[in-house]
């Protein structure tokens, strides 16, 4: 008989944002398969005897391929073991948790999800910027710094036009093309932006600065990934909302 497997949101970084359930599943699991993002303190609630495999994704560096990933699931819970895949943020946003469902529902394995606090909500607040204001923005729109480049789909007249925030994920890398793609489609350069390293965390360090010059305002501060980028007007009310400061602040 098949074991079930979590597929599981370890939120993003700060232990305390771990929901209830999470840590239940943590706590009944005999193997745990985990990304590189999960902090140790989660881990910390895995059982002694539970085999915890490592299977983090870095840009151009993947310990194991997606559908290796699929296989080792299916493979722990066709032992009959319980299974926790645990990863950063929400297993259903950008974090591949629908492929590795599908898996497991084509092979008759009962699974559960167990949704957790996405880096899109939770790093924006802890740099005290509200994704949407009464009087500044009434939604967001969410993507990724290597589709929203590199798909043909991606609406770019109506991010750069909107008045909504834009939240990029994984976008350091082409930060500047980003920036000068929301200028060319009519996005203006004194939009303010906010770029936040390692939100939520001990290591959370957030630099502000305008679409014309936050390139080179990351560039002073040596920010790196993992990274949340925000754009738009309500990265003003960082200057009255923030209240989490464990590192630094750079503006432009």
């Amino acid at each position: 008989m098949a074991g079930i497997v979590y597929l599981i949101g370890a939120g993003p970084g700060d232990p305390g944002l771990l929901t209830l359930k999470a840590k239940d599943c943590l706590e009944r699991s005999n193997v745990v398969i985990y990304d590189r993002l999960v902090s140790p303190e989660i881990l910390a609630f895995v059982p002694s005897h539970a085999e915890r495999i490592y299977v983090g994704k870095e840009a151009n560096k993947h310990t194991l391929p997606q559908d290796e990933i699929d296989a080792l699931l299916v493979e722990k819970a066709l032992q009959g073991l319980t299974v926790s895949r645990l990863k950063g943020g929400d297993p259903f946003v950008y974090g591949r948790g629908g492929e590795e469902a599908e898996s497991l529902a084509l092979r008759g394995i009962p699974f559960e999800i167990v949704p957790g606090i996405s880096s899109v909500i939770a790093v924006p607040a802890y740099a005290g910027i509200p994704l949407t204001h009464r009087t500044l923005a009434s939604g967001f729109h969410v993507v990724t710094g290597h589709e929203c480049l590199h798909s043909s789909g991606t609406p770019w007249e109506v991010i750069a036009l909107s008045s909504q925030t834009l939240v990029i994920l994984m976008g350091m890398g082409h930060l500047r093309e980003i920036s000068e793609k929301l200028i060319f489609h009519g996005r203006s350069p004194d939009t303010p932006v906010a770029v936040v390293e390692w939100g939520t965390t001990s290591k959370q360090k957030v630099v502000v600065g305008t679409l014309a010059n936050i390139c080179t305002v990351v560039e002073e501060a040596h920010l790196q990934p993992p990274a949340v980028i925000i754009v738009g007007d309500v990265v003003r009310l960082r200057d009255t909302l923030h209240w989490f400061e464990p590192v630094m602040e750079l503006s432009r």
